[in-house]
């Protein structure tokens, strides 16, 4: 049984859609899914970017966009109040509610829905104090969210994923290939079928050449 790591923060519009058309995505393949919170933020310094939603018109487009993708795929999408919002309280509370999360960074599917469906579906402020006491409680963590552990747990993942070379959310890895973004569960399928594509265009795409290199 092949296994597929699913790199995701849940401030990501694209990562909850791509988490709620997995299941269809996988449907009839035998797959095993790691779901492994990363901190975007984190991806983004690294590569010196910027998110899509601190870029103006950028944001007006991605809002745009999601909605309509969303009502494509029949998903309920809402945009939170404000966005972007701070996820690191969201992250380190999936990672609390998991007995193994400190040391195996996986949280389940279960718990990746609670908090995304909190952030993306009735338009609410996705970190207000008040919802995340509420959300707490009702998902009982067995750590604290702001234990030493947990964050290390967090700053692992994202770690891990830099070092696999993830740049974005949502990423699935499997052997050693990565698939960024919501528009990539097709490709993704493609692959866990074995198309041949991915012997031949995929391995020699990754050979073009740089012509210009931007600087500064």
């Amino acid at each position: 049984m092949k296994s597929i790591t699913f790199h995701l923060d849940f401030i990501s519009p694209y990562a909850y859609l791509a988490f709620e058309a997995l299941p269809d995505t996988l449907r009839g393949l035998e797959i095993h899914v790691t779901y492994k919170p990363v901190l975007f933020a984190g991806l983004l310094k690294h590569y010196g970017q910027l998110g899509p939603a601190e870029i103006a018109p950028k944001r007006n487009w991605t809002y745009r966009q999601v909605l309509w993708l969303a009502r494509q795929h029949g998903i309920a999408l809402e945009p939170p109040a404000s966005h972007p919002f701070n996820p690191l309280a969201l992250l380190r509370l999936a990672l609390a509610c998991e007995a193994a999360a400190p040391h195996s960074g996986a949280i389940s599917r279960e718990v990746c829905e609670t908090l995304f469906r909190h952030v993306w579906r009735g338009g609410d402020v996705a970190d207000d104090p008040a919802r995340l006491v509420s959300l707490s409680t009702a998902l009982a963590p067995v750590h604290r969210p702001e234990s030493p552990e947990v964050k290390a747990a967090l700053k692992a993942n994202t770690d891990a994923a830099i070092a696999q070379g993830v740049f974005g959310v949502p990423t699935f890895a499997v052997d050693n290939q990565l698939f960024w973004g919501f528009d990539a569960l097709p490709m993704l399928r493609a692959y866990l079928q074995g198309d041949p594509f991915f012997d031949g265009p995929w391995q020699s795409a990754a050979q073009v050449g740089a012509g210009v290199v931007r600087r500064g």
